[in-house]
């Protein structure tokens, strides 16, 4: 056939003829490729990467090394970590990345007015959900514990801390966060420009998929499969942090406890709410801010959530849901 193309084709219909089989080329090759995803245990979750416009599987193995390196450092129950020395006040110098945590700790613990509080330590090391074998502390042991409460009494002063005797930080309600957003920082630089990172409860995207749609992000209804969603989210580039009750918890004597305690009483909250859910530009705010509106429950929690500048929607103990005023993304209701 090329004799017969070259006979009764003009030079310019060749030109066209050959642009178009290259265009075409160019189609084939730039077919959506495939995502690239990974999955391991660490930070006492299931925290998942998955790329979605790259193939490069050695930034999954960063991410993880990066999950297990902050660990070690936030980590209140790891003997050798950062903030387990700090609570047995064995130092009081900070790493830069565990001053920039504890002190946006404390701004938040500050802007809820210790709704949220970095200093619950004392109180949260009396409580096990995470074993299975969960059991509801001596009162005595809940009582001696809370005058070790308070944010404002911590003093951070650039890389060194001072804590009043007794006094313990735990920076679970805000770690994740920080270091979901730490992660979105290193692939960003490293050229990812869409992927989702997910720390158990906490997802982080980055930008939406390579078609230009945003991701669709379930909130998920409480006490039933992961898969079951109340509301799906369309989300660009931004994080949802949901805080609720069914996360961790035991029950005794026909009495759930879960694992989102009141600092003022030292006794897992009853504000009326099943969970919350933050949309935000940080992880970190989301995730603060997710436990203090749980803590506040819904009229006050709404309250902090508008002051904040951030979305919220709560789900109350009638399963019902409630947005904050102007909730601007996009959303579907499941059937």
């Amino acid at each position: 056939m090329k004799p017969i193309l070259r006979k009764f084709l003009p030079p310019a219909a060749m030109l066209a003829v050959a642009a178009l089989l290259f265009g075409a080329a160019l189609l084939r090759n730039r077919q959506p490729q495939e995502p690239v995803s990974r999955t391991e245990l660490s930070l006492n979750t299931v925290v998942t990467v998955t790329l979605y416009d790259g193939q490069d599987e050695s930034l999954l193995d960063r991410c993880m090394d990066l999950c297990g390196a902050y660990e070690q450092m936030f980590s209140r129950t790891l003997e050798g970590s950062e903030i387990s020395r700090l609570n047995r006040g064995e130092t009081d110098t900070l790493s830069p990345d565990a001053q920039a945590l504890l002190s946006e700790g404390l701004r938040y613990s500050a802007l809820s007015d210790g709704a949220f509080d970095l200093t619950v330590g004392a109180v949260s090391s009396l409580w096990d959900f995470s074993s299975g074998e969960g059991e509801v502390p001596d009162p005595a042991a809940i009582a001696a514990a809370l005058p070790t409460v308070g944010w404002e009494k911590v003093e951070l002063n650039g890389d060194r801390i001072s804590l009043p005797a007794g006094t313990q930080i735990d920076p679970g309600a805000i770690a994740k966060g920080y270091i979901a957003d730490r992660l979105k920082e290193f692939l960003q630089e490293n050229g990812v420009e869409s992927a989702i990172i997910d720390l158990g409860g906490n997802v982080l995207c980055i930008s939406g998929r390579p078609d230009g749609t945003p991701f669709r992000i379930g909130v998920r209804r409480p006490f039933s499969d992961a898969s079951d969603s109340m509301v799906i989210l369309e989300v660009d580039g931004r994080s949802v942090v949901t805080s609720g009750v069914y996360e961790r918890y035991f029950e005794e004597d026909g009495v759930l406890y879960h694992h989102l305690l009141d600092p003022e009483t030292g006794y897992p909250c009853d504000s009326g709410l099943l969970s919350v859910t933050i949309l935000s530009d940080s992880s970190a705010e989301g995730d603060a801010l997710s436990t203090a509106c749980f803590v506040l429950g819904l009229e006050k929690g709404m309250e902090l959530a508008v002051s904040a500048g951030v979305e919220a929607i709560f789900i109350d103990e009638n399963y019902e849901l409630h947005f904050t005023p102007g909730f601007s993304t996009p959303y579907t209701l499941p059937e």
